[in-house]
This record gives C-alpha cells, structure tokens and sequence, in this order.
C-alpha cells in the first residue's frame, strides 16, 4: 500500500501534507500535487493534514474509482515535477474548489516551482 493524492487536490493545492512527510516524497505541479509511490513509506501522516481530503491510501482510491488512474499520475508527474517539501500558501481561490467534484480536466500538467531536493 501506498498512498495517492487524488482529484481533491487539483484548484486548491494545500501544502500542509508536505511538511509532515518524514521521506520528502511529494512533488508538486502548477495546480496539484503528487506522491512518489516508490518513495511512499506508507506512514499516513499526511492523510489527516489535507484539508481537501485528497490524500488516499491507494487501496482505497482503487476501490472507489475501480481503476489505476490516480495511481498512474502520482506515479508519472512525480518523476517531471519538482520535489516539494515545504509549506507555502495555497492557490488563491483553493476555499471555492475545495470539495467539488468533476475537476479532473481542469489538471494543469505543468510544473509547479518546487523547494526540495534539486530546486
């Protein structure tokens, strides 16, 4: 098991995951963010630090959404964005997007600035 950021996330980006994460495996992108699953140790401390509930265990995002989907992104943009490891604010109307729905094609594939390892 590991755990996946899922749709949640994208429009309001909230960091407050990333600084609790003991192995700096989050990577961020211009409206979302992403866990390398390979880099994972699955401690879950992050799980209760989004407030857009967009952490998931994948296991349970698998049972909900019945595909890899989330699974594949994590795991393919956390080798193309920039590692992110500290907090910074979220994204200016994060308060209007948190908890709606149907967001998937509003995920921007572009990079985000990052602050970990490399940037």
């Amino acid at each position: 098991m590991t755990y996946i950021v899922t749709e949640n996330c994208i429009k309001c980006k909230f960091t407050d995951c990333v600084e609790v994460c003991p192995v700096d495996c989050f990577y961020e992108g211009e409206n979302f963010l992403v866990i390398n699953p390979d880099e994972c140790i699955d401690c879950g401390v992050c799980e209760p630090e989004c407030p857009a509930e967009a952490i998931l265990p994948d296991t349970e995002a698998l049972a909900r959404d019945r595909d890899e989907k989330w699974l594949k992104i994590n795991r393919d943009y956390s080798q193309r964005w920039p590692n992110i490891t500290r907090k910074r604010d979220p994204l200016p109307d994060a308060e209007t997007w948190k908890g709606k729905s149907g967001k998937e094609s509003l995920l921007s594939l572009n990079p985000g600035k990052g602050t970990g390892k490399g940037t």
